[in-house]
């Protein structure tokens, strides 16, 4: 019995030696300055693997049985840093990080907590002598500046774990353990898509002037089921060349306003922090934080020479945990300088990490867009490099610069952007299309995206593609349910000629409607035919139904998702129509054309065309022709836009858009039933207030010159749908209002949250506002009103008004960002209420991913 106890109490000792010996770590990982939680920083007991990572707001808890008492925390960006722990102790931990090559003091500012002021606040007065600087050592200064420029773009699934089939038998995708790489801070990542691109850089001060030079450019991943082009276009626009020294900074699509703007002393708290050496220079640490963290600001550190140039050495740029930016988790900006002996500033690393989540519980993405910049030099180029300032296109690619051999990587890749996993997302995908699963969700996936189903396996090879599938069935009041069916060829078949139509079949007017087109450019397509630039000669013949007075801007009339009416869409003929067109974009916005056009409209009994004889007798007519020319100018300079076959989505509406256009025709010229001139002005533009949003203004004017019938007139764009419809009005009918003179305006305020995010409960949900005021004035002549007689016109349909001395005007208030994706609109008529028919007010929703 006793050797029983003896060997009981021993157990019972051992059990708690042993418990005695586990180590619990917990505690929160912070940013020194702001006080802001640091998302997946690594924390590993030094010379063992055993760690965790911190979770998004920057909180760790782990247990671990070591006697190790390092514990070694380390972060992309800051100074690793090394902690002492008490084995087999509880060990609550407040660590706070300061960026690379920093020693701080142990007092640490708290924006959150300490009275802040400006007035006589050394700190401001210290970046307002940085800002004053910022222009005096621009390289853009000499009349000419070069250099090389390495970039590359990585996405991959964040903290990815491979986890093992509990029956131990080998999954379709064991071989993924074989593509994950490790990060600095040693978080394991799988790269699923890969960007690389070398190029030159050329600028000429006088006349002023920038050219790129691509000579390499490989991609890689699972977006190649979009466009190579629109996806790069769109990736540009997200990550931008974050420029510190202009006061706005565009990012995610949205405008962050930079620590040395000149509203920066109003928008920031500034701090000196210490002085440090960086790269062998005494500098300043200047800390800063936005007043408020919700608005799109940064929290960093800028080190600045202690001299009299105040010449930025380093940047260290985070987001603030608590902004209101979709998906984004984290970030990091990290830029490096370098002076010139003549006191010039030129960048030599421009560093971007992201983390991206789509929910707080998921481990989300990561993202890494690193440029390094070499070579650079102020000598005017030899006499063969400046033929680069005689080229249209801003961007040049050589021949072979989507063929270039590994060996040119090989030598063009820095060091810094050398996969620790020497296996390529090349590989990986090749592994993937081996599994049948993957193989058909990419494909299935591919033709919801393109929209288009290709006719060979390899895309690359397929001649002919059957689509748009968003077309194949749609409705409306006068075809009841309508089916199309149609295709086009692509740069398969030929890079300048092609060929492109539909047939389509309503079972209610049982009428078949039919488009033709061909198409040759002349210069060569490497996607789609309607790419950037066009220069192209189009003839097209058309027989099918013109819905009056309504246009969408980006969708087709039959897109299957715009037949859900609010009211019955019978305003419409059908039309008979052949085309001769020829259009010419350049790359410095400009654009022209001329259209050669003849068409047959036909009376519908929704639309009939009771026409008006010289004694006052009203006859019915079943057609009328015309043939006209128009002509179209249009200027757009840096417009940026996402190219699919058929539509460009805008990327963004920053660039000034002009568009005019004249339709001329002559009675009894080529069979026109009338003498027609009509003129068309427009004009486009969004402005930026920083972090305050911005407006998008859409203005337009015309006027038709003749006396004509209202076919012929001006019908307002109506939006009969439920969706959010741009350049359209929400509450109006269709043909409602006539006119043969008008000017409209669309104005929509963005204020990306700066009032729901002053609210405590409602901040949260990241909520943004939107206003929107938009009207159109009109006015209908004595000679084209129908109500005075007039020998040739058509009386109005019923429900047609004409407008009164005041502009038809609607108002909308709206929430975007709801759920990340949906915006909501409630939608006032303001005037003219009294019409018959109409809808006063109602919600509209638009569906839109926006960071």
């Amino acid at each position: 019995m006793g050797k029983k106890i003896v060997f009981l109490l021993a157990s019972l000792f051992t059990v708690w030696i042993a418990n005695g010996q586990n180590t619990i770590i917990k505690g929160i990982v912070t940013d020194s300055i702001t006080g802001e939680g640091l998302p997946y920083v690594s924390l590993i007991f030094k010379g063992t693997t055993i760690g965790t990572a911190t979770d998004g707001d920057g909180n760790f808890s782990f247990s671990a049985s070591t006697d190790v008492r390092n514990l070694e925390v380390s972060y992309l960006g800051y100074d690793t840093k090394e902690i002492k722990i008490v084995p087999g102790k509880t060990n609550n931990l407040d660590i706070k990080l300061a960026p690379n090559g920093i020693t701080l003091n142990e007092v640490v500012v708290k924006p959150k907590k300490e009275k802040y002021s400006k007035k006589e606040n050394p700190a401001v007065k210290f970046v307002k002598q940085v800002i004053a600087s910022r222009e005096s050592n621009d390289p853009r200064n000499h009349d000419y500046f070069q250099y090389d420029q390495y970039e590359k773009m990585v996405f991959a699934m964040n903290d990815y774990q491979p986890k093992p089939k509990k029956n131990g038998k080998p999954g379709k995708f064991d071989f993924l353990i074989d593509f994950v790489d490790t990060l600095d801070v040693g978080t394991t990542i799988l790269p699923v898509s890969e960007k690389e691109k070398v190029e030159s850089v050329y600028y000429r001060k006088e006349p002023k002037s920038e050219r790129r030079v691509v000579k390499g450019n490989k991609s890689s991943g699972v977006d190649e089921i979009f466009s190579r082009d629109g996806i790069q276009q769109f990736l540009n626009e997200v990550f931008r060349e974050v420029d510190i020294f202009k006061n706005d900074i565009p990012l995610f699509l949205q405008r962050f306003v930079s620590p040395l703007s000149t509203i920066g002393p109003n928008y920031y708290k500034y701090y000196l922090l210490d002085t440090v050496n960086v790269n062998g220079q005494k500098c300043v640490d200047l800390g800063f934080v936005p007043f408020n963290s919700e608005t799109f600001g940064f929290t960093g550190h800028l080190f600045v020479t202690l001299d009299s140039t105040f010449f930025v050495q380093k940047a260290v740029l985070n987001v603030p945990k608590d902004i209101n930016l979709n998906f984004v988790s984290g970030m990091t900006i990290e830029q490096t300088f370098e002076r010139t002996p003549d006191s010039t500033r030129i960048i030599t690393k421009d560093d971007i990490n992201v983390n991206f989540k789509l929910s707080e519980k998921s481990k989300g993405m990561y993202a890494r867009r690193l440029n390094i910049y070499s070579n650079h030099s102020f000598d005017e180029p030899d006499a063969e490099r400046a033929l680069v300032f005689k080229e249209s296109s801003p961007v040049i690619t050589l021949k072979d610069a989507y063929q270039q051999s590994e060996d040119f990587w090989t030598s063009n890749r820095p060091e810094e952007a050398i996969k620790k996993n020497p296996n390529s997302v090349e590989k990986l995908m090749a592994k993937f299309r081996s599994v049948p699963i993957f193989y058909i969700t990419e494909k299935v996936v591919s033709v919801l995206v393109s929209g288009y189903i290709p006719t060979n396996k390899d895309p690359l090879k397929s001649k002919f593609e059957f689509g748009p599938m968003n077309t194949a069935i749609s409705g409306n009041a006068i075809e009841g349910a309508r089916f199309r069916v149609g295709g086009t060829t692509t740069t398969a078949f030929s890079k300048n000629l092609f060929f492109d139509g539909y047939m389509a079949y309503g079972t209610k007017d049982e009428k078949l409607k039919y488009d033709a087109l061909v198409e040759y450019s002349f210069n060569d397509r490497k996607e789609y035919r309607k790419e950037f630039p066009l220069n192209s000669i189009r003839l097209e013949y058309m027989y099918d139904i013109n819905q009056l007075g309504q246009q969408y801007m980006y969708a087709s009339k039959d897109n299957m998702f715009l037949a859900w009416k609010r009211q019955k869409d019978t305003r419409a003929t059908y039309l008979r129509q052949a085309e001769l067109t020829y259009y010419h974009e350049h790359y410095n916005g400009l654009a022209y054309g001329a259209v050669v056009r003849n068409r047959r409209e036909y009376a519908t009994e929704y639309a009939v065309f009771d026409r008006i004889g010289p004694d006052g007798t009203i006859s019915p007519v079943k057609s009328y022709d015309m043939t006209e020319l128009e002509l179209k100018f249009r200027y757009a300079k840096d417009e940026k836009f996402y190219q699919t076959r058929n539509i460009r989505y805008p990327i963004t509406f920053d660039a000034l858009i002009f568009n005019f256009s004249h339709v001329m025709a002559k009675k009894n010229l080529l069979g026109s039933s009338y003498d027609y001139h009509r003129t068309d002005i427009g004009i486009q533009k969004r402005f930026w207030f920083s972090a305050f949003g911005y407006i998008d203004l859409i203005t337009k004017a015309g006027k038709v010159w003749n006396k004509v019938p209202y076919p012929l007139l001006i019908l307002p764009n109506a939006n009969l749908s439920y969706t959010i419809q741009p350049e359209s009005y929400t509450n109006m009918n269709a043909m409602e209002f006539i006119s043969d003179e008008y000017a409209s305006w669309d104005l929509t305020y963005y204020m990306n949250g700066n009032l729901l995010n002053r609210l405590p409960l409602v901040k949260k949900l990241k909520w943004r506002e939107v206003f929107c005021f938009r009207g159109m004035w009109g006015h209908l002549t004595e000679k084209n009103n129908p109500m005075n007689g007039g020998d040739g016109l058509y009386l109005f349909p019923d429900g047609s008004y004409t407008f009164g001395k005041a502009p038809y005007m609607e108002a909308s208030v709206g929430i975007e960002n709801i759920f990340k994706f949906l915006r909501l609109d409630y939608v006032w008529r303001l005037n003219y209420r009294d019409h018959l028919g109409i809808q006063t007010r109602g919600v509209r929703f638009m569906m839109r991913m926006s960071f």
